[in-house]
């Protein structure tokens, strides 16, 4: 807990500059490393387990693919299948030829990190640009996913008794799911009335509610994957939370998802 609250300590007066002081571009530019060193992450974690995976392939499209999002407002809808397709027939073509190995696995594994960081990620990127209130969009989502996750590492780890997932993740459990869905609501509350007072407040509390569950929908997807590999941390970067994936694990899933509710709600 200790190392923690000194990481952040540190990162959050450097990541409230990005957002709000810095020009568009290093935004962007902060987006994309985290995505370079997450896909990173991602396919060492499969390599190091044995799954193949076209790492090189995997990092410069993933990167290119959270780049994307920068290029204009709108995302052309046909930019998606363009692209698994595009990784498809390269990875399975480049398998047999560099690896000696069957095709699919590595295909299959190449596209999950591509999509799964890459393209996810990208939403953030693409939130920030959604409208002159983009700073405060992007405090918004991290603000109440961060708070609701420490929520639920403080109570299910003093509190907590009853495992939610053991299957997937012994250590998290019911207590904490719950006290992060009631963290995510009351800072969605009090973020939304300071970052963004002309969106109603029944918006904001929904906001929360969702982002409070679907952030954790996240997290145990992470967790599959390093359960799966056999691994508890993506890496060691940042002191206390392990590596950049770790960090943004619920990030990667509550960007999309609150991108989409701020338009619907015209809010963005």
């Amino acid at each position: 807990m200790i190392r923690r609250l000194l990481s952040a300590l540190v990162l959050l007066p450097v990541f409230l500059l990005i957002v709000i002081k810095a020009p568009a571009v290093l935004f962007n530019l902060v987006v994309v490393l985290f995505s370079a060193r997450a896909l990173w992450e991602l396919t060492r974690m499969l390599e190091q387990a044995g799954r193949p995976v076209q790492r090189w392939l995997a990092v410069l499209a993933g990167v290119a693919v959270t780049a994307s999002f920068g290029a204009s407002r709108t995302l052309d809808p046909l930019l998606l299948p363009a692209l698994v397709l595009t990784l498809a027939v390269g990875a399975i073509f480049a398998a047999p030829i560099f690896r000696g190995t069957p095709a699919i696995e590595p295909a299959a594994n190449t596209l999950l990190a591509v999509v799964y960081v890459g393209w996810l990620l990208g939403y953030g990127i693409l939130l920030h640009h959604t409208s002159p209130r983009g700073d405060e969009l992007v405090l918004f989502v991290v603000g109440v996913t961060w708070v609701g996750e420490t929520a639920a590492y403080v109570v299910g780890s003093t509190l907590g008794r009853r495992p939610l997932v053991p299957i997937v993740s012994p250590k998290k459990t019911i207590e904490g799911a719950v006290a992060q869905v009631v963290a995510s609501v009351a800072t969605a509350a009090a973020l939304g009335a300071w970052l963004l007072p002309w969106c109603a407040m029944s918006v904001m509390v929904g906001a929360g509610a969702l982002l409070g569950v679907v952030g954790q929908v996240g997290d145990l997807a992470e967790s599959v994957i390093k359960r799966t590999v056999g691994l508890k941390d993506t890496g060691a970067l940042i002191p206390g939370h392990g590596g950049v994936l770790d960090r943004i694990d619920s990030l990667l899933f509550n960007l999309p998802a609150f991108y989409y509710v701020s338009r619907l709600a015209g809010c963005a």
